[in-house]
């Protein structure tokens, strides 16, 4: 299999997990596959594949050396690129799967959240935390004086 096949298998690999979570994220199907470490594992294997075999005696100081004109130099080999591209596939998918997680158990809407993460991983990840923020600091102040005021009725 070639690299090109790789990180092409591995970008599809990822969709249907960001699919479930972020269309139907109350299905128990949904639920029972997000709780499980098998997406990670596989991918985190495809990961450790595509490394060993794009660590060469030649990049070798490349990569003890980390510079960005270094990582630049190991960016522009093919091998390498889809190494990193694998990796921020397992990260994103990791950090949005925890959105998701956080967001099944809190009741805060995730869906933005998990949108951004899987276009910009980081700014999904920001999304959430903002959105947990507000809705700490406004909505759970709401919905405690809207209790208070039921139970004074």
């Amino acid at each position: 299999m070639t690299i090109s096949q790789i990180f092409n298998i591995a970008n599809l690999f990822v969709l249907p997990f960001w699919a479930l979570m972020i269309l139907l994220p109350n299905w128990k199907v949904t639920q029972r596959i997000m709780a499980s470490y098998l997406p990670f594992v596989l991918l985190a294997g495809v990961y450790l594949y595509l490394f060993v075999n794009s660590v060469t005696p030649e990049n070798a100081q490349d990569f003890s050396n980390l510079e960005l004109a270094n990582v630049a130099r190991l960016f522009a080999d093919e091998k390498v690129a889809a190494t990193g591209w694998v990796h921020y596939l397992v990260m994103d998918l990791f950090v949005g799967r925890w959105i998701y997680l956080e967001g099944q158990k809190t009741g805060i809407w995730t869906i933005h959240s998990l949108a951004l993460c899987f276009f910009a991983g980081p700014l999904g990840l920001l999304s959430h935390i903002a959105t947990d923020w507000i809705s700490q600091k406004f909505f759970l102040k709401f919905e405690q004086n809207e209790a208070v005021t039921v139970a004074e009725k």
